[in-house]
């Protein structure tokens, strides 16, 4: 893993903010800081800083605000979909703390942002794992949102 995200990613401002999101799902992982703190953060503090653990100022705010709070508030049900979508001699607590983030929050998106094309979520959410990572991580990110997303919006990704 890569210390800090690739420079310039984010282009857009629902890539910064899904960027951001990612990381504060990782934060509330650490069980420092409740989600509310920590988009209190975001929002008020870490606005502007660059690289690792910042958000961009014209980040997509209520983008990443839901990201966060959907991830969170869902998580058991989150947990045991993306289990049931990973290989069968994987366990989630297997896997790495910030591709856990990274999937908590794509898995949010596919099951519970209807406005989000399936094939845009994933595709976000590996371009955010590509930003951090170059050992493959990409691809099991890749595979197993999209069995989440075979799983929960079928009928989109056959068009």
């Amino acid at each position: 893993m890569s210390a800090q995200p690739i420079q310039g990613f984010g282009s857009s401002k629902r890539q910064a903010a899904r960027m951001a999101a990612v990381q504060a799902i990782f934060q509330w992982q650490e069980g420092e800081h409740g989600p509310a703190e920590i988009i209190d953060q975001f929002l008020n503090v870490r606005r502007s800083e660059g690289g690792e653990g910042g958000m961009r100022r014209d980040a997509d705010q209520p983008l990443f605000k839901d990201v966060v709070q959907g991830a969170v508030a869902h998580k058991a049900e989150l947990e045991q979909t993306l289990t049931g979508a990973l290989a069968q001699d994987w366990t989630w607590e297997r896997t790495d703390r910030l591709v856990r983030a990274i999937l908590l929050a794509g898995a949010y998106e596919l099951i519970h942002r209807k406005d989000v094309p399936p094939k845009v979520a994933i595709s976000e959410y590996v371009e955010i794992a590509n930003a951090f990572y170059d050992q493959g991580e990409q691809n099991f990110v890749n595979s197993v949102l999209d069995r989440v997303a075979r799983q929960s919006r079928s009928p989109e990704l056959a068009s």
